[in-house]
C-alpha cells in the first residue's frame, strides 16, 4: 500500500512538472494533472491540499539537495564545509537545467502570489543565515580573515544564483558545475588566512 501511494505521488509530481513547465502554473489545472498522471482527483487531494501546495512541494524537493549538503557539512571547519557543499553542485545544476521552464515559473508565481513569494524567499533567508554563521565560525576559528559575514554571505548567495541563472539561460556556455566549484574555491581562498 505504501509503495503504491509513493508511486501515485511520483506520478503527480512528474505530471505537474511537465504541465507547469509546458503550460504554466495558472493554465495547468488539477484536472489536467490528474488526467496526465492517470489518477483520480481524490488521489490528488490525498497527497496535496491544493495545486499551490503541489507547486511549493516541487520547490521544497529541489531545495532538499542543498539542505542535505549543508547538514552533512555542519560539523566541519568552515573551509571544508564550503568545499563539501560545493560537491552538491552537479546535481543542482543538472536538475535546474532539466527544469528551466519550472524555475521561471517559480519566479513568475513568486512575483504574483504572496504565499509562493514567502515560500520562495524563506530558503534564501535561511541560506543567508547559515552562510553568515559559517563565515563567522571561520573567522572565529582562525580559518578566515576578518570579513563582514553578512555581506560576504550575500555575495556567495548572489554568485550562486547568478551562476544558476547563467546555466539555465546558456546551458552549453560553460561547464557550470566546474565554474561553480571554482567560484566557491576562489571565494573561500579569498577569505583564508595566509
Amino acid at each position: 500500500m505504501q509503495q503504491r501511494s509513493e508511486e501515485t505521488r511520483s506520478k503527480i509530481i512528474s505530471s505537474a512538472i511537465r504541465l507547469f513547465s509546458g503550460r504554466g502554473f495558472n493554465a495547468a489545472s488539477v484536472d489536467d494533472i490528474c488526467a496526465e498522471a492517470g489518477i483520480s482527483k481524490g488521489a490528488f487531494y490525498h497527497h496535496f491540499k491544493s495545486k499551490q501546495d503541489l507547486f511549493l512541494s516541487l520547490l521544497d524537493g529541489w531545495l532538499k539537495t542543498i539542505d542535505n549538503a549543508i547538514e552533512a557539512a555542519k560539523d566541519k571547519p568552515a573551509p571544508e564545509a564550503f568545499t563539501q557543499i560545493a560537491e552538491a553542485f552537479p546535481y543542482i545544476f543538472k536538475t535546474a537545467g532539466e527544469g528551466l521552464p519550472m524555475f521561471l515559473e517559480f519566479w513568475l508565481q513568486a512575483s504574483r502570489d504572496e504565499t509562493v513569494w514567502q515560500a520562495s524567499v524563506e530558503p534564501y533567508r535561511r541560506y543567508h543565515k547559515y552562510f553568515t554563521a559559517l563565515i563567522k565560525k571561520g573567522v572565529d576559528e582562525g580559518s578566515f580573515v576578518a570579513v563582514n559575514p553578512e555581506l560576504t554571505a550575500r555575495m556567495i548567495i548572489s554568485t550562486g544564483m547568478g551562476l544558476l541563472l547563467q546555466s539555465l539561460m546558456d546551458p552549453q556556455g560553460a561547464k557550470w558545475e566546474k565554474v561553480a566549484r571554482d567560484s566557491v574555491k576562489m571565494l573561500v581562498d579569498g577569505m583564508l588566512k595566509k
